[in-house]
């Protein structure tokens, strides 16, 4: 499910391609925000504020072949954390996107037993933003059920990646 990344991050990965992969940096919250760790007396993580460093991190953003979801940046990796899974669904008007900005095609839809709905499509799984639940919820009623922790496993991802 490789995407095309930006132009400037193929040729760094030609001219530096043994950079060391960055691990406990990045994370996605179930809201679709990017945060970032501070680097502060105590190390916190908070939200990416510049719209277009989120778009280039958007850009870049794949799984590699264990499952582990990553921003290339430049020739760096850089793995990111996972609140719950690697993509977070919003609607626009009837259209369904992920919270990278590309449109996502819904194959199938669960309901978690938090109430969390989850949808899968070719890009694969992602969580609905629990601000567009309600309006879901007058369209899909009786989904099939998943149990949260198995959803790692039955759709092919790593929440917390490791070296």
């Amino acid at each position: 499910m490789a995407r095309a990344m930006d132009e400037t991050v193929l040729r760094s990965m030609a001219k530096w391609p043994d950079v060391p992969d960055v691990y406990g940096w990045l994370s996605l919250d179930r809201r679709g925000n990017w945060l970032i760790r501070s680097t502060g007396a105590t190390p916190s993580f908070e939200k990416i504020g510049n719209a277009a460093l989120r778009e280039f991190i958007g850009r870049n953003y794949q799984p590699d072949s264990r499952g582990c979801w990553y921003f290339q940046n430049g020739p760096q990796r850089v793995f990111v954390a996972l609140a719950y899974t690697p993509l977070v669904l919003h609607f626009e008007g009837e259209a369904l996107f992920d919270h990278c900005g590309r449109p996502f095609q819904l194959e199938q839809a669960f309901v978690d037993e938090e109430g969390s709905v989850l949808m899968h499509g070719k890009t694969g799984i992602g969580l609905l933003d629990d601000r567009d639940l309600a309006e879901y919820a007058d369209r899909a009623p009786g989904l099939p059920t998943i149990a949260c922790g198995a959803v790692p496993g039955r759709f092919g991802f790593a929440p917390n990646p490791t070296a």
